[in-house]
């Protein structure tokens, strides 16, 4: 596929692709304040002693380079297409590659619609506010309530997981994370300086977490929702949790609202997650600082939480999202999630072990033994990733004792962040992303202890930190301790084959500006639009390793950039790529990738890469979003593909009144994020 795109010469703003609006509502605007790692901070202490005083208490320009889009275009008969892009002259690939990678590659577009390879279908499985509680009302944009959104189908899909659901032939459970609300494209004359309580409460409803039970055609991979089955469930921003692991109890969560420390309301910007290999699901808690208002602590600072007040004004109605009064109450987000989804009347868990940090997700693997072992990144600009190894076995069996002991997996255990080292000599990274002598971005690396949890209590590996502070304060724990500031790494998924680990670096257009951290050889490029993918290869291929060799397998981009990089595999065969986020893997070993942000004048999408063999790192595109979406999910089965289209619309100018885009129901309808299923419509497997 030569030419593909040429390199895009767009706005360098700092979101990435991303409109002003993404950026408002999704992040806080993120990227447009200051970094919060600007240093190792070598007086922690007074940081968090003035933590527990209460007294301490875009528009980016729309380069279309592409060409029109080939394949299935799905999503509504009357649906306006976008700007045509400039004709191009593009070979014509046929359908040959690594297995599961088998199909002809959806050309890089800025169609309206779901597009997907010849020969291929598509449907869309569930809406935003599609009732799926038993009384919950038909979705209508006009008479919604907090009490019919708490039934129905939450906002912005992001993590996607379907677990088997046996004794119920041709059915699973979707489990779904609802990441944050965009309230101007949700309510019509929405007044963002005076959101009314009631619009509020919505949104409070609309987050959190969704499991519904899909039921597919056996003839075809299209999959319908099981309305108001029992295991049905939504968890929202008010939904009782229960605080779990070695900070539970501690004076740093403690609440007027709850004494305890150990129960928590609600869960906020869950982005990425992952499934326990005992039948549960994992979901990180991300941007959840933009909820929060009046923060003056430097711990505050540190995780990016405001001074002022918040963007959606929640803390006019709860008074828990105003630091001044509750200071604790942020110190009660940021963590892993857990939920099993065969019992929709167990509380939630929140496992402080693993961490409190933006947790892009959560993704696990066991160890010879037995133990999980769970990595996870925190997405910001120059801040860590992690991994949490834990000291108890999985019992196996789906006994009551088995499930309730295996709820408990993630609060004993030791967590680590990484420290990565290059092996070639610092004069030979430059920032452009040219290759060194030895031809490849690598090195060795090593997992810093930070904290260890047991049955008897926590014991500290950070000096001037105490347990409870570092699985609370956990970047200024990886501050201390040196750990190797990364380009937003974002999703972290172990090669169910391979045992190798593969981390999405998705961008960080500030590396390497004013005083920010250079390029390195593990981020090579300074002002990084389009991001890499690292892979990991812990010592002995042992998931308790504590030192590892990593190389980037894939520098994103422009495949005719001379600083992108598919693991060697000739560039002029590749799709280009920009901003990697969610990664999966199939049955074959290949990497599914979607992006967010894209920055080369394509919409973004979904592409499948092959990790080994002779085609190792031959990368294609399988599909795109529409416009203003983001690809989520993404969940690879054999015969049916899953993504979670994020924000479609989310425009700069739009509105509930006007819509920018006609995806999923026609023109002038209100958008609705959604999950799409895609097979092949000869019913073979994806891809071979």
């Amino acid at each position: 596929m030569r030419n593909l795109l040429p390199i895009v010469r767009t706005n360098d703003s700092h979101n990435g692709g991303r409109s002003a609006l993404t950026c408002r509502f999704r992040c806080g605007d993120a990227c447009f304040h200051e970094v919060p790692n600007t240093t190792a901070n070598p007086y922690v202490g007074d940081v968090i002693a003035g933590a527990l005083s209460r007294r301490g208490v875009m528009r980016a320009a729309a380069v279309v380079t592409a060409a029109a889009a080939a394949g299935t275009a799905a999503g509504v008969a009357a649906a306006p297409q976008a700007e045509a892009a400039p004709a191009g002259h593009w070979p014509k690939p046929n359908g040959k590659g690594a297995r599961g990678l088998r199909f002809t590659p959806v050309e890089p577009n800025t169609d309206d619609a779901v597009t997907i390879p010849e020969g291929y279908a598509q449907n869309i499985v569930i809406r935003w506010g599609e009732p799926i509680l038993r009384g919950a009302p038909a979705f209508d944009p006009d008479k919604q309530s907090a009490k019919a959104q708490a039934g129905q189908f939450g906002y912005n899909c992001d993590f996607l997981a379907l677990l088997p659901l046996p004794g119920e032939r041709g059915r699973q459970i979707l489990v779904a994370n609802h990441e944050y609300t965009d309230e101007i494209l949700m309510f019509r004359g929405y007044d963002a300086a005076n959101p009314t309580k009631e619009q509020v409460e919505i949104a409070w409803a609309a987050h959190g977490l969704s499991a519904v039970v899909v039921e597919e055609e056996r003839r075809t991979g299209k999959l319908t929702p099981v309305s108001r089955h029992p295991l049905n469930r939504r968890v929202t921003a008010t939904t009782e949790f229960r605080i779990t692991g070695p900070a539970a109890g501690s004076d740093l969560l403690k609440t007027s609202a709850d004494p305890t420390g150990r129960k928590a309301l609600g869960t906020l910007n869950n982005c990425a997650g992952g499934v326990t290999p005992w039948g549960t699901t994992l979901h990180g808690e991300e941007n959840f600082n933009q909820y929060f208002a009046n923060a003056t602590r430097a711990t505050d600072k540190r995780y990016g939480i405001g001074t002022g007040a918040t963007e959606r004004k929640w803390e006019r109605f709860d008074k828990r999202f105003d630091v001044a009064q509750e200071p604790n109450e942020v110190h009660r987000f940021g963590y892993v999630v857990e939920l099993d989804p065969y019992n929709p009347d167990a509380a939630p868990r929140k496992h402080t072990a693993l961490g409190r940090f933006k947790h892009e997700g959560a993704t696990v693997r066991l160890t010879g033994d037995g133990r999980p072992v769970v990595y996870s990144g925190d997405d910001e600009r120059f801040d860590y990733f992690y991994k949490f190894v834990g000291s108890k076995r999985m019992m196996r069996g789906n006994s009551r004792a088995a499930r309730e002991h295996n709820l408990s997996l993630l609060d004993e255990g030791t967590l680590y962040v990484a420290k990565l080292t290059g092996d070639s000599p610092a004069i030979e990274i430059d920032g452009t992303g040219k290759l060194p002598a030895d031809g490849e971005f690598d090195g060795s690396g090593e997992w810093i202890p930070l904290a260890t949890a047991t049955s008897r209590g926590a014991v500290s590996h950070v000096e001037g930190m105490s347990a409870e502070e570092v699985f609370v304060f956990t970047r200024l724990a990886g501050d201390k301790v040196g750990a190797t500031k990364m380009d937003r790494p974002e999703d972290i998924e172990p090669n169910p084959h391979t045992g190798k680990v593969y981390v999405a670096l998705t961008n960080n257009s500030n590396r390497g500006i004013g005083t920010n951290a250079k390029a390195d050889e593990a981020n090579p490029r300074n002002a990084n639009k389009h991001g890499h993918i690292l892979e990991l290869t812990e010592r002995w291929n042992r998931a308790d390793a504590t030192r590892f060799a990593w190389t980037l397998f894939l520098v994103a981009g422009d495949p005719n950039d001379p600083a992108t990089y598919f693991a060697g595999f000739p560039k002029d065969d590749v799709s280009p790529i920009s901003c990697p986020d969610n990664v999966a893997f199939d049955d074959h070993g290949n990497l599914w990738i979607s992006t967010d942000g894209a920055q080369l004048g394509s919409h973004d999408g979904l592409f499948g890469v092959a990790t080994r063999g002779d085609r190792r790192g031959e990368l294609k595109q399988f599909l795109t979003v529409p416009k203003g979406a983001e690809t989520c999910g993404p969940v690879i089965q054999d015969r049916r593909v899953l993504v979670a289209v994020q924000h479609p619309g989310e425009l700069d100018g739009a509105t509930a009144e006007k819509p920018l885009s006609a995806w999923p129901d026609g023109p002038g309808k209100i958008n609705r994020p959604a999950v799409v299923a895609v097979w092949r419509k000869d019913g073979c497997d994806i891809g071979i």
